[in-house]
């Protein structure tokens, strides 16, 4: 993390990155309030984490369970070269909602969303034409907030400040 990210984020920053993530609705007025701000403090201090990348923008955050029965998760493995039609083709589909390019034996992890297993099966189907899919059905999804990321970063930091301590 660069300095000014570190100086973005003290505890109110977290506490504006945590409340928006729970409405980005919310008002200046209202946000501002609950993280103990002005009005016009909180909306510079939401402006400077804009600037900075931090909050990368605002979006609808739809039920998907609710509009479509099936989700996936499909790991494919594949030559390197068909890896360019591969990432071409998981692009192209809209029932991807989200491709991770990873590690390993994978090249590609997705995340999609079906009506049917026949739906979810002409999917893996075109996918498979560039190698081999492997595919598990999600049973339960759990969401979690930065916030919590943060509460788990600072006990891992301190960890090894406290072993240096110990040391010496």
């Amino acid at each position: 993390m660069t300095f000014q990210t570190e100086r973005l984020l003290d505890d109110t920053g977290w506490r504006i990155l945590k409340a928006l993530q729970a409405d980005a609705r919310l008002s200046f007025s209202e946000l501002g309030r609950r993280v103990g701000l002005s009005a016009p403090a909180a909306a510079e201090r939401v402006r400077r984490l804009e600037d900075a990348g931090i909050i990368a923008g605002y979006r609808v955050d739809l039920a998907l369970e609710k509009l479509f029965p099936m989700t996936a998760i499909i790991r494919i493995s594949a030559p390197e070269e068909n890896c360019t039609r591969l990432a071409a083709c998981a692009r192209g589909l809209e029932e991807v909602v989200e491709a991770n390019r990873v590690t390993g034996s994978d090249r590609l992890v997705l995340k999609v969303v079906a009506q049917s297993v026949d739906h979810l099966d002409g999917i893996i189907r075109q996918l498979s034409q560039f190698g081999t899919a492997t595919v598990s059905i999600v049973l339960s999804t759990r969401r979690q907030a930065v916030s919590h990321v943060r509460e788990r970063g600072h006990q891992r930091l301190a960890a090894p400040q406290a072993a240096k301590g110990a040391r010496r």
